[in-house]
């Protein structure tokens, strides 16, 4: 196989594309772009993150810097930079940033789109 038949040709898009308003998360919903995966780049201070929800597919968590805190259904977790995790598919989950320092959490969403579904909606 040569080089021009594997050859990608996307463009790059820009973090301000992404970016969630007024924060500093990023979110790349892949249907948009021809990618079967999304993601969110969550990066927060001790304490913060978001509240409990799940979703209709596995979401793989990746922390790039600090700690923290994973509840996915009745498992605890403490993840440290390096460190992987799943929260399967249906799964109730939350994390927060522990520690002293920022935390930058990579969380992928196996779909193209992102469903989000929160305890008091139903």
């Amino acid at each position: 196989m040569t080089t021009s038949d594997t050859r990608l040709d996307p463009a790059p898009i820009p973090a301000e594309q992404i970016r969630v308003p007024d924060s500093r998360v990023l979110r790349f919903e892949g249907e948009g772009h021809g990618s079967s995966v999304s993601f969110f780049l969550v990066t927060c201070d001790p304490g913060q993150g978001p509240r409990l929800h799940r979703h209709p597919y596995d979401e793989t968590f990746h922390v790039l810097e600090g700690e923290a805190r994973l509840v996915a259904g009745d498992v605890e977790l403490t993840l440290h930079p390096g460190d992987t995790a799943i929260a399967p598919a249906q799964s109730w989950h939350r994390f927060a940033a522990t520690g002293e320092g920022t935390l930058r959490i990579l969380c992928i969403h196996a779909s193209p789109v992102m469903i989000q579904e929160y305890p008091e909606e139903g």
